[in-house]
């Protein structure tokens, strides 16, 4: 696919749509929140398979995603607008994918995961928007992306997501951005790569001051990478852009495609990607470590929840 001049413009108009519910934000733990502050408050600072069987640590994608059953049905038919009030909640104001889009949205997500399982979880990190056409055009497993499904990628990838409250720094310009595969490195038994320099080294050097049961969870996200996690946690909160963005950045806005990367406990699974990450031991050794910092720390400007596993590259 060569090189297009995508319209901006056109992916808000066409595939969002605003409730006019009210939400009811969860409560956070106040005592918890207390110490989380305490610790690092509100600072400014700004292709091969995973080998399971080697590495039982490495996080499968439902994990990271938090549990996303892939049964979970977007039902959009009880309400007059395409929003879905879920239990214990009222929704403010919050953003759904419009059901006139669900088929391509739906449609996009098999065909991902299909170039997934096609190149594998290891080299999915990777690869870019242009090389997953290419494998869905030429493989006999899946058929081609549509011009609807691809114009539906565009407005995902496109789109301004501050109109439902994620205010962060867009990172690439681009769909068709790749990542060089000289620049980057992958990391034994994790399954994900590193950018090479101060990244890598910054990564080599928590192991050593933190110890052996430290990992890497998470490292290089090409956009293709970010679209499938966005557009997963998306299907699992029942189509509702607003929540997804709370815990995953758009595809545009993931810092794991220039340097950040994520880090947890060995054998502590999903919870690495939880709250419960900041009571483990590698966190409280990770907080005493003047060279590196917490990208989205409690109450951050950017609209995303509380990430102490995210090491933000200084």
């Amino acid at each position: 696919m060569k090189r297009r001049d995508f319209l901006k413009s056109t992916a808000l108009a066409s595939l969002f749509g605003t409730s006019n519910l009210f939400a009811k934000t969860d409560t956070f733990d106040s005592s918890f929140e207390k110490i989380i502050n305490n610790i690092f408050g509100n600072k400014d600072s700004e292709l091969e398979e995973i080998d399971r069987n080697k590495d039982e640590y490495v996080l499968s994608e439902e994990e990271y995603i938090g549990e996303v059953k892939d049964s979970l049905q977007i039902n959009t038919k009880d309400t007059n607008n395409s929003s879905i009030a879920r239990k214990n909640k009222t929704i403010i104001e919050d953003v759904f994918i419009e059901e006139k889009f669900l088929k391509e949205f739906q449609s996009v997500r098999k065909k991902i995961n299909l170039v997934q399982r096609h190149v594998g979880y290891g080299n999915f990190n990777i690869i870019d928007f242009d090389y997953m056409l290419k494998v869905a055009r030429h493989s006999s497993k899946m058929d081609e992306f549509t011009k609807k499904e691809l114009d539906f990628l565009e407005s995902i990838f496109y789109y301004d997501p501050s109109i439902h409250g994620f205010y962060g720094k867009r990172i690439s310009q681009n769909i068709t951005d790749s990542i060089n595969k000289k620049d980057v490195r992958k990391i034994p038994y994790t399954g994900h790569y590193l950018f090479k320099g101060h990244p890598e080294e910054t990564y080599y050097q928590m192991i050593d001051d933190i110890g052996e049961s430290l990992t890497l969870t998470s490292g290089v996200r090409s956009i293709v990478k970010q679209t499938k996690l966005f557009l997963d946690k998306v299907h699992s909160v029942d189509g509702n852009l607003t929540d997804a963005s709370k815990s995953l950045a758009p595809p545009a806005y993931t810092y794991h495609s220039i340097a950040d990367f994520d880090v947890g406990k060995k054998g502590f699974g999903k919870a690495n990607f939880s709250s419960r990450f900041a009571l483990t031991d590698e966190f409280f050794k990770m907080r005493k470590l003047k060279y590196i910092d917490m990208r989205y720390t409690v109450n951050n400007k950017d609209g995303v929840r509380y990430e102490p596993w995210h090491v933000k590259i200084i």
